[in-house]
């Protein structure tokens, strides 16, 4: 903290108020600096110093499709330390109700579509490996280490057979566009101008065209009605003026979803264990009533779902 703030005390932000904004899932901090009528927000990735040159680049990228991402004002690689522009403090899930995610869903859906005309040069590729690496952190982290099971032999190859399945589906969709890989409500924030802020994309891959649109319509913090996510889905559809069926999409959207909720029940397991962070345990049961239940809708995944049931009940 020392060292941060002799930092900010080189900058033109010296005489501004210091105070905590939040922290997020990684090491990294955030503060802001206040004076007056004018505030900025101070990244301090010290402890995350491979993050900072993914964020500087992904910035330009979002930026140069007029997506709403923070500005950059000051910048220090070394140390790890940056000024951004403040969007305030209203993130989408503390707005979100059942009158207005609609509108509030369709406006995130046009940022979407804005952030997939972003360059994909460069950035690492959601190839089949790696959709399989992040499935993996579910057995190692959910089901041996959170749950404490055993899989026997026959358990491990339905669960093989059925994650092979979700990739294989996975990678029929369109590919090579630019994927945020966390856009959901805790990281899309409404500005005091009524703007959509985008937030938290250093992690940006190339990968599926659906996979920003699960991570916003089947949030793992909050839930709507199936039929409305499923008509939001297929405005986003017609939006990119994709020529495929409902029930097709529908399958893209659902599977992707499945390879995303897989994932997160391993990392929201491995926050509390390997981290100590607690807070996100209170996620789990919708991150897996989510997986379950489309699990269930599909034959080639229904193996699957009985077993989250039955070792989950």
């Amino acid at each position: 903290m020392d060292r941060l703030k002799k930092w900010i005390a080189s900058t033109p932000y010296r005489d501004f108020e210091f105070s905590i904004a939040s922290a997020d899932a990684s090491f990294r901090k955030y503060y802001r600096l206040e004076k007056g009528s004018e505030s900025f927000i101070v990244m301090d990735s010290s402890l995350e110093l491979d993050s900072l040159t993914p964020f500087l680049d992904v910035t330009k990228r979002l930026l140069a499709v007029k997506v709403k991402a923070p500005k950059v004002f000051e910048q220090d690689r070394e140390q790890g330390y940056l000024i951004l522009e403040d969007f305030g403090s209203e993130d989408l899930l503390n707005v979100l109700n059942s009158k207005n995610f609609k509108a509030l869903y369709l406006n995130a859906i046009d940022e979407i579509c804005k952030m997939q005309r972003a360059s994909v040069s460069g950035l690492p590729s959601y190839n089949k490996d790696f959709l399989h690496f992040e499935m993996a952190l579910m057995k190692e982290w959910y089901l041996e280490k959170k749950l404490a099971l055993t899989l026997d032999m026959q358990t491990q190859n339905m669960l093989q057979t059925a994650l092979n399945t979700i990739a294989d589906e996975v990678l029929k969709q369109p590919q090579n566009l630019f994927v945020h890989r966390d856009f959901h409500s805790r990281n899309i924030m409404l500005t005091p101008q009524n703007e959509v802020g985008v937030i938290d994309y250093q992690d940006a891959m190339s990968g599926a065209i659906t996979y920003d649109l699960v991570s916003l319509l089947k949030d793992c913090y909050i839930t709507f009605e199936r039929e409305d996510i499923e008509s939001l889905a297929l405005a986003f559809r017609d939006k990119k003026a994709l020529e495929v069926g409902d029930a097709e999409f529908l399958k893209w959207f659902d599977f992707m979803g499945m390879q995303r909720h897989i994932k997160v029940l391993g990392i929201f397991s491995r926050l509390h264990i390997r981290d100590g962070k607690d807070g996100y345990l209170k996620d789990i049961p919708l991150t897996l009533k989510y997986t379950i239940e489309t699990a269930s809708r599909y034959k080639e995944t229904k193996a699957l779902a009985l077993f989250l049931k039955e070792v989950t009940a």
